[in-house]
């Protein structure tokens, strides 16, 4: 609050004004503040304790507008109406929002079922969360596998139906699973028929290539799986144990397809990849040969083999191989004694094997050699070459005239037989 001033007017006119001005003057110079000297100063003392305190900011009186309270009393009014008019819809989402969360929660526990084996509760849970829409594809597959545990081969087709009709995403899952289950019910001709519209939608990936081999082992399609197989071990999708069981069955599986005809046999060998002639098979493809009176083709094939080890040192050393090789027909003397050589030449990297040992001392006996056949075998029995080593030196003395040797010998031999 400020203090008071005197106003001003304009300079008065006549006498009369001149002396109100006067006197105004006198007034204001007795009691105004700082105006004039001595008597006044209590009275302005006495003006300036009546004085009402200044206000602080912020705390000067607001008169309420009238329009202002009835802009926020129509907005509460609108307000109210508003949400009364829109608690049906908010309603209907709650409860929609509540059906989906209790359909999600019955499909997870249909998936628990299954893998728990309670596969009847699993089909009741799987039908309730497709009845309530959610995630139809999804519990119409889970069904589909409960029916098939259960044996109901009328869900299982219904189901798979429902699976596929579900939603697009479904139907290459459902393929999936109709070719499982008909591998698990042997048949494998519906199996390919899924396989082979799985492959048109989505391609081929890991897990339909294994159960495609599956599919072609169960129809005998040799050529097939050995393809397959081959593309399956680029991408280590099976273990190398499997593999190599696999590939061993479906080549025994064909040379007895192939063990009446030398021609065969010999090219159905060479037209295998360098990696896949494994020593084994060698050993197989060597004694069809061999029975078949081709006993030359079957020396050079285990030739062929332990040379490729000469020079694969990391390769494991067949000794299997090298006994059936003294065992081999050859064409004659001289072919028979560039075998010699060259067994001599595997001895000088394996001094110490029994099976080189006693294939020379045949080899060497063969060509009438005695005194090399006989130190040939007595170093294999040195070795542990056992029964064959003693067997074949007791023939040997026996056609020498050592009589008493050659029995001393057939007397181990037949003892190392009924062990």
């Amino acid at each position: 609050m400020t203090a008071w001033r005197p106003c001003r007017t304009s300079r008065p006119a006549g006498k009369s004004a001149r002396r109100g001005h006067a006197g105004r003057l006198l007034v204001s110079r007795t009691l105004l503040p700082g105006r004039g000297r001595g008597p006044a100063r209590p009275l302005q003392r006495r003006f300036r304790s009546a004085r009402p305190a200044p206000l602080a900011r912020g705390d000067e009186p607001q008169s309420a507008h009238p329009a202002a309270g009835g802009f926020v009393l129509a907005y509460v009014l609108l307000r109210g109406l508003l949400l009364t008019l829109g608690l049906p819809e908010r309603a209907r989402a709650y409860r929609a929002r509540r059906q989906r969360e209790q359909a999600a929660r019955v499909l997870e526990e249909a998936v628990r079922l299954l893998f728990e084996g309670r596969y009847g509760h699993a089909l009741r849970h799987a039908e309730a969360a497709w009845q309530a829409g959610h995630a139809q594809g999804t519990a119409a597959l889970i069904a589909a596998r409960a029916a098939q545990r259960l044996r109901e081969d009328a869900k299982v087709q219904l189901w798979l139906a429902r699976a596929r009709e579900a939603a697009p995403e479904t139907g290459a899952a459902a393929l999936m699973l109709s070719a499982e289950m008909a591998v698990d019910r042997g048949d494998f001709a519906a199996a390919q028929r899924d396989l082979q519209a799985l492959q048109r939608q989505r391609g081929r990936h890991i897990a339909a290539l294994r159960l495609e081999l599956r599919v072609l082992q169960g129809l005998g399609d040799g050529g097939g799986v050995l393809k397959l197989l081959r593309q399956l071990e680029k991408r280590n999708a099976l273990q190398p144990e499997a593999v190599g069981a696999i590939r061993r069955k479906m080549h025994r599986e064909a040379l007895r397809q192939r063990q009446g005809d030398v021609t065969a046999l010999l090219d159905y060998f060479t037209a295998l990849p360098v990696g896949e002639r494994e020593p084994d098979l060698v050993l197989d493809v060597a004694r069809h040969l061999q029975t078949l009176g081709a006993g030359s083709a079957a020396a050079g094939l285990i030739e062929q083999c332990l040379e490729q080890r000469d020079q694969n040192k990391e390769a494991e050393w067949t000794s299997r191989l090298v006994a059936l090789y003294g065992t081999l027909d050859a064409a004659d003397d001289k072919d028979l004694t560039a075998r010699v050589a060259r067994v001599e030449a595997w001895l000088t990297d394996q001094p110490r094997d029994a099976a080189l040992l006693l294939a020379l001392g045949r080899m060497c006996e063969r060509l009438r050699l005695w005194g090399k056949a006989r130190g040939y075998l007595e170093a294999a029995l040195s070795h542990g070459a056992g029964r064959e080593a003693h067997l074949s030196l007791a023939r040997m003395l026996d056609r020498l005239g050592e009589t008493e040797d050659a029995n001393r010998h057939f007397r181990l031999a037949a003892e190392m037989d009924t062990l």
